[in-house]
């Protein structure tokens, strides 16, 4: 059973060596993502901060749309849709911003939205080449 999404919720890609040492804690979720358990959004980022990391929020917003009526399987596939657009930009969170039920004449429809996020280091956001080199050296340690 994957854990539940609403807004607010945190995405992060595994990294079982990097939430170790900030403390985070996940629930799997899809693929190799996660669900940031305990804490909200700015909890996250205080604990972040505390342990002398950043936690980078992006301001380009992702939508995915679907139609049909909310549904946790649905709002899963639509977060598998929105992970896949936003892997090349090689951040490892994502946060849940908005998930609202809408119809129009008649045809219910959602739209799932969320912002890119990254935790590291440096307090200067990592260049696209970095942010890549850290998710291959993630990958070859099994971390």
């Amino acid at each position: 059973m994957t854990a539940s999404v609403q807004v607010g919720t945190i995405l992060m890609e595994s990294r079982p060596s990097m939430a170790k040492g900030l403390g985070l804690q996940s629930a799997p979720y899809s693929a190799n993502w996660g669900v940031l358990t305990a804490l909200d959004g700015s909890g996250i980022n205080g604990t972040i901060q505390a342990a002398g990391w950043n936690f980078f929020f992006m301001a380009a917003e992702v939508k995915v749309m679907f139609f049909g009526a909310l549904g946790a399987q649905r709002i899963q596939n639509a977060l598998k849709r929105m992970l896949v657009k936003v892997k090349p930009l090689n951040f490892n969170c994502l946060e849940v911003t908005g998930i609202a039920g809408k119809r129009f004449l008649g045809v219910p429809y959602t739209v799932v939205s969320a912002h890119s996020r990254h935790i590291q280091q440096s307090c200067y956001l990592d260049s696209d080449n970095a942010r890549q080199r850290s998710r291959r050296e993630a990958a070859q340690d099994g971390v």
